[in-house]
């Protein structure tokens, strides 16, 4: 096989017979739906969960993850928050003419690592072939597809008193992309927290049946996030500066260029709100994955009736946080 992907790849023939099965269907295993044009499924579940998302992350590779671990990691949490299991994938790739084969095989073979890890399929795919100068390389489109038995989480229960759980440490995505495409001069040994966090979430729903809602903070951040949260749900919130766990690196960037790490993007964090009484039994749980060691309780829901987000400051004065305004980092994610 060619070395770089051409538009032949793209066009239905010989080519593109053999990429399909060399690349996409010997990694994802998927040898029985490649024989039809769509796959068949059966679910047993009162409700289906549907996410899709568009990556265009810029770098393609970076330190902790590419494009293609990340398109299967932030379909799965998508998937996860809403309180679903998830079970299958989809993946669509546009592939730029020219890209090196062994990079697309590389970025293949990390979204089936990925996938074995969180226990999910990827059962269909389609893949275009666009000309020189059209794409940056290759993006990737993936749809998730989860299963809901008995509904796990309701937002309308949030009451003034709650607690806010985040999974770990802010920024890390966001800096470690940042740092990987050297435009800034910032060097760091920070790697992207770009990881599947189902099997986290499940542990906690499975802990607690008193979780109200689940986010996973990408663009936009935490600060983001929970301003959407307490616009949708008109409720007002305050967490605590001292309490939100930022790593000494992603300070320092964040020192250095004037950012704030409660708007950075994540990709390995999920932000929990509890009841009060199971705050600590949730923690506990979360801190029992690799990936909430650093978990802390950030701050509660103050009232009911309102829609606002507040930070207590480690000076102990109070200001109001809005949505992130403007282009922090683009092609993040």
């Amino acid at each position: 096989m060619s070395e770089k992907i051409s538009l032949a790849h793209g066009d239905g023939g010989e080519l593109a017979h053999k990429l399909i099965q060399d690349v996409f269907v010997n990694a994802f295993r998927h040898f029985e739906q490649s024989k039809l044009d769509s796959a068949i499924l059966s679910c047993d579940a009162d409700k289906i969960a549907i996410s899709t998302d568009t990556f265009v992350v810029s770098p393609i590779f970076y330190p902790g993850g590419n494009i293609g671990k990340l398109a299967v990691a932030g379909t799965v949490n998508d998937i996860a928050v809403s309180g679903a299991v998830p079970h299958y994938l989809t993946s669509g790739f546009i592939i730029e003419e020219g890209f090196l084969l062994k990079d697309l095989i590389e970025i293949v073979e990390s979204m089936a690592t990925e996938a074995k890890k969180a226990g999910v399929s990827i059962i269909a795919g389609d893949t275009k072939v666009v000309e020189a100068g059209s794409a940056d390389g290759i993006y990737i489109n993936t749809t998730g597809f989860g299963s809901i038995k008995k509904d796990r989480i309701d937002p309308d229960k949030m009451q003034a008193g709650d607690s806010i759980i985040i999974s770990g440490t802010l920024g890390d995505h966001g800096i470690a992309i940042l740092a990987a495409r050297g435009e800034l001069g910032i060097k760091t040994e920070l790697k992207s927290d770009c990881a599947s966090l189902n099997y986290m979430i499940d542990a906690v729903l499975k802990t607690s049946d008193k979780v109200r809602i689940m986010r996973d903070p990408t663009r936009g951040g935490l600060a983001t996030t929970l301003v959407e949260i307490c616009e949708d749900f008109h409720v007002s919130m305050e967490i605590r500066e001292e309490d939100i766990p930022v790593k000494r690196e992603v300070h320092g960037a964040c020192d250095i260029l004037g950012y704030e790490p409660i708007y950075l993007a994540n990709e390995g964090k999920i932000i929990f709100i509890v009841a009060k009484s199971d705050e600590q039994k949730v923690l506990d749980t979360i801190r029992d994955f690799t990936e909430g060691v650093d978990a802390k309780i950030i701050g509660e829901i103050t009232d009911v009736g309102s829609s606002k987000l507040f930070l207590r400051t480690e000076l102990g004065t109070t200001r109001r946080l809005n949505r992130l305004s403007g282009i922090l980092l683009p092609r993040i994610c």
